[in-house]
């Protein structure tokens, strides 16, 4: 059984910094390439970030120089560190293999809520 857990969501004001976590089960974790999606209301889901095992990194245009991404793999943990957020960032965060989401749509935690209101 797949196993995310995502957390570290919260209500920021704009210009505020939030780090999110996902620890994912070992069977899916090790060796895989681990992304981080956001689903805002009204929006289907798009992928934000993702990092190989050996920490080759992408970045959706909109996230750029503001969220990075990293893994510790001796901890099966994916982080999503953010700042600078905008209202825009407001969203569910999910964190998912996009090599499975790709090809079947894969199977996802609960997501963390990330809210950016002054």
């Amino acid at each position: 059984q797949v196993q995310l857990v995502e957390s570290g969501g919260g209500l920021v004001q704009p210009g505020g910094s939030l780090r999110l976590s996902c620890v994912a089960s070992r069977s899916i974790f090790s060796g895989s390439v681990m992304g981080w999606y956001r689903q805002a209301p009204g929006k289907q889901r798009e992928l934000v970030a993702h990092i190989s095992s050996t920490y080759n990194t992408y970045y959706a245009d909109s996230v750029k120089g503001r969220f990075t991404i990293f893994r510790d793999n001796a901890k099966n943990t994916v982080y999503l560190q953010m700042i600078n957020l905008t209202p825009e960032d407001t969203a569910v965060y999910y964190c998912n293999r996009p090599t499975i989401v790709a090809a079947t749509g894969g199977s996802w935690g609960q997501g963390t809520q990330v809210t950016v209101s002054s």
